[in-house]
Order: C-alpha cells, then sequence, then structure tokens
C-alpha cells in the first residue's frame, strides 16, 4: 500500500530517514498498519521493533503501535531494507489461484476465501502473506487493507477494505459489534448442550515470538456463542460458533477451557486425539469462517458473504458419519 501522505524529502535529518505528513484519508488507522503499508516486505516483528526502540517516532515523540494517526501528524520512519535478497519475487501471474478465491468486490470492499495455511500478513517465517499477495494482485487499490484477521490454520471469509473510509466505518462496525461473524468447527466428545456460551476473559502472552493465549481474570473480555449442529457417537461434535468480541485465537482457547479442544489444532488441541482424527482424513485445524454479514450504516444495506465448508473437511465429516452409523448398528448377529 502506498499511503495517502505527504513526503518531505528536504526534513529529513539523515540519509534514508522519511518524513511523512498525515492528511485527513490516512488518518485514523493504526500506526503499526500504516507502517506495514509504507514498508512492503518488511516482517511485521521487525515493523514493532522500530516503534519499539523509538526509530519511528510521531511529532518527534515515542508512540506505541496501537497509536491512531491524526491528520497533521508528522511521522519519522527510518531506512529499513524491505525484502531480502533470497526472498522470491511474486507477479500477479503467478497469483491466479488468488484471483480465482474472491468472491465479492465492489468500490469499498474486497472479500476472499482464504485457504488453510496461508497467513493473513508475511512475517519472519512467511515471506508473503495474503494481504501482500493481494496488494501485487490488485496494485490499483491503494489503500487495501484487512478489516479483521483469520489465523493461518483457519480457512473461509476474510474482509478487505479498498478505501480508507471504508476501512473507519466496518472497524466501527466491529468495535459495536455490529458484524455478526459465523464458524464451523468441529471439536473434541460430545458437546453437551445444543446452545451454549463462554464469557471467559483471555490473556495473551508471547514465547518464543508466538501468541499464547490463556483463560485469566485480569484478560480482555471475551464472548464466544456455540451451537450444536451434529454429533459423531461420542468421538466428535459439529459446531456454529458466533464471537461477540474478535481477541487472539478465541475460538481455539474458549473450546479447549469448555474440555473440547477443536479438531487438529496443534497449539492448544489435543495431541492424541489429533493423531487418532488423522485416520479419518483431518491434516488440518477444523475451523472454517463461513459466513460474515453486517449493514452499511449510512444505507441500510445489508451485505453478506459466505465460504462453502472446504471438501477436505467435508470428506472429514462424512468418514465421522460412517464410522458412527457402524458403531450404532452394532455388531451383527451370529448364526
Amino acid at each position: 500500500m502506498n499511503p495517502p501522505q505527504k513526503h518531505d524529502s528536504t526534513a529529513q535529518g539523515k540519509a534514508g530517514v522519511r518524513h511523512c505528513d498525515i492528511d485527513a484519508e490516512a488518518a485514523g488507522q493504526r500506526l503499526d498498519n500504516f507502517l506495514l503499508g509504507a514498508l512492503k516486505g518488511v516482517p511485521r516483528s521487525h515493523v514493532y521493533r522500530l516503534i519499539r526502540s523509538g526509530q519511528v517516532r510521531i511529532n518527534s515523540g515515542r508512540t506505541s503501535p496501537s497509536y491512531r494517526l491524526r491528520a497533521g501528524d508528522r511521522v519519522r520512519i527510518p531506512p529499513v531494507g524491505t525484502r531480502p535478497k533470497s526472498s522470491p519475487v511474486a507477479t500477479p501471474d503467478s497469483l491466479d489461484w488468488l484471483a480465482e478465491r474472491i468472491s465479492f468486490e465492489d468500490g469499498r470492499i474486497l472479500v476472499v476465501d482464504k485457504p488453510a495455511g496461508l497467513a493473513v500478513h508475511g512475517g519472519s517465517n512467511v515471506s508473503l502473506g495474503l494481504i501482500e499477495a493481494l496488494r501485487l494482485l490488485r496494485p490499483e487499490c491503494k489503500d487495501l487493507e484487512l478489516v479483521h484477521r483469520l489465523d493461518r490454520g483457519t480457512s473461509g471469509v476474510l474482509l478487505l477494505a479498498k478505501r480508507r473510509s471504508a476501512l473507519r466505518v466496518l472497524h466501527e462496525l466491529l468495535r459495536e459489534g455490529r458484524v455478526d461473524k459465523r464458524y464451523l468447527t468441529l471439536v473434541k466428545g460430545q458437546w453437551s448442550t445444543a446452545t451454549s456460551e463462554i464469557d471467559a476473559p483471555l490473556v495473551t502472552r508471547r514465547v518464543g515470538g508466538e501468541a499464547r493465549v490463556k483463560v485469566a481474570p485480569e484478560g480482555k473480555h471475551a464472548l464466544s456463542s456455540f451451537r450444536l449442529l451434529d454429533r459423531f457417537g461420542k468421538t466428535a461434535s459439529l459446531l456454529e460458533v458466533t464471537i461477540a468480541t474478535g481477541r487472539t485465537h478465541q475460538i481455539r482457547v474458549h473450546a479447549a477451557h469448555a474440555g473440547h479442544p477443536v479438531a487438529g489444532d496443534e497449539r492448544y488441541g489435543d495431541k492424541d486425539y489429533n493423531e487418532y482424527l488423522r485416520s479419518f482424513g483431518l491434516e488440518r485445524m477444523f475451523l472454517h469462517a463461513h459466513s460474515l454479514s453486517f449493514e452499511w450504516p449510512e444505507t441500510g444495506e445489508d451485505f453478506h458473504a459466505s465460504a462453502p465448508l472446504p471438501g477436505e473437511l467435508k470428506s472429514v465429516l462424512t468418514a465421522l458419519e460412517i464410522k458412527s452409523a457402524a458403531t450404532a448398528a452394532g455388531p451383527r448377529p451370529t448364526t
């Protein structure tokens, strides 16, 4: 992304340093997201180090990654390499597979059916994330930004904004809980009730550079609603999950907290259970964002997007159903 701001080359105190003046269109976005657009190819972890070390400054002062830019702010951006020499260079021609996964697009937003295994952002172990790939695919969309995120192992509906004005509206809707996001997940064991809520605060810690989330009284408010769709004997339960908050790894941690970890979850799940489900063909985490809906506040227009359950997850359900039916039928009588 090339953020809409003015570059003042005459004010550079040392070679390579940039000073960017924020205008009204760029105002409102977080500093870390602004820098990820301004420093294309730089891993998110390195962007955070630049901010926390004071190399990035706002109006000559230090600030945090979550600071929201204001019109008139001046951002100091230090010189930094944007792409390792060994990194392969992607081209729009090599991203045809991604273009085929765009399920909706208009002048304001873009919806992608994200495959499992694709990170939404590039990082230290990911040379090209979904947002970087989409910016290559849509170079005319200078302000393309993620509206929300999905874990790398989660598939399904992902919403992006093509305009800063649309991003501000959608972020406000998310903060107010006016975006309905629904997920499908397979969990261990027999879910005990048809519908249930888990209201348990979550705290995030960084362990070896990775986010580790747990339920803790000092954590941030997190609310998830689980609705039972199907049971497969005592082995597994298929659930629809609606989240009122969007905390990191929220569904996965809440499900594990309830004693029913998400199938295939290597971080919060059951290792032996995951290995058992491999015999049913499960090679990934069974978590899929299947629908998203909201109402545009300025027009009252309803928007809805959905993504079908991937074939590899459907086949797991089929295998479990066959196994469950055979178990229920019991052994054949002998003659």
